[in-house]
């Protein structure tokens, strides 16, 4: 029988990669204040803050999983809702350029002025991830870091992608597996953490807990 694994994002992009990989999760979303958490932990850097946030998450979910506030099984191929997942994985991410650290816009105003500085410059996307064992309590964190190249974007392309409303609900303002993909002129590192999970890095924070991520596959 497969292990299982609850997604504690809401990111459909992070869910549609790991069923991707044969790993079709549960899913369940954190209520946590992010602005209030990085206020509380000044002077992180990204790395940290994206572990920081990525650590809250999943240990919020799997606050409320042992406390039966949350069904184990609430998504398509999870586990039995009396039963716990295996694992909880927690997520986040952020984008860095000349030192400054930058999560979702929001707004049209925040993602024009953000997308106007990254035409044609690199910038850092840091994913963070925690990786918690439900059996045990055992935690492992890491931090995914890709180097993205940006095109050179006209004013028209910029207002044409703001109108789709995509770059106002992700990190940095760009996703590269959907209508920013063709504004990507390169990256330098894993695809995946871009995207917003990288399985790689998930391979080895599920090894660090005993688990081979086989064990996950859909079989």
């Amino acid at each position: 029988m497969s292990k299982t694994l609850l997604l504690a994002s809401a990111s459909p992009a992070r869910k549609a990669t790991l069923i991707s990989a044969g790993i079709t999760p549960s899913v369940a979303v954190a209520d946590v204040d992010e602005d209030g958490l990085l206020a509380a932990h000044p002077g992180l850097g990204a790395e940290a803050q994206v572990e920081l946030l990525a650590t809250a998450k999943a240990e919020a979910i799997a606050r409320q999983l042992l406390d039966g506030e949350v069904a184990a099984g609430n998504s398509a191929g999870g586990a039995d809702s009396r039963e716990l997942p295996s694992v909880v994985v927690g997520c986040d991410s952020m984008l860095e350029m000349n030192g400054q650290v930058v999560g979702k816009p929001h707004t049209p105003d925040v993602a024009r002025e953000r997308l106007r500085a990254m035409s044609g410059n690199p910038g850092k996307l840091h994913t963070g991830h925690c990786v918690i064992d439900m059996a045990s309590g055992a935690r492992a964190t890491g931090t995914s870091t890709t180097t993205v190249h940006i095109g050179e974007l006209s004013e028209q392309e910029i207002e044409a992608y703001i109108a789709t409303g995509e770059p106002l609900r992700v990190a940095g303002s760009f996703t590269i597996d959907g209508y920013g993909g063709p504004f990507v002129d390169g990256i330098e590192g894993d695809h995946h953490g871009v995207v917003g999970i990288s399985l790689p890095l998930l391979r080895r924070l599920l090894r660090e807990l005993g688990h081979s991520i086989t064990d996950f596959w859909d079989a």
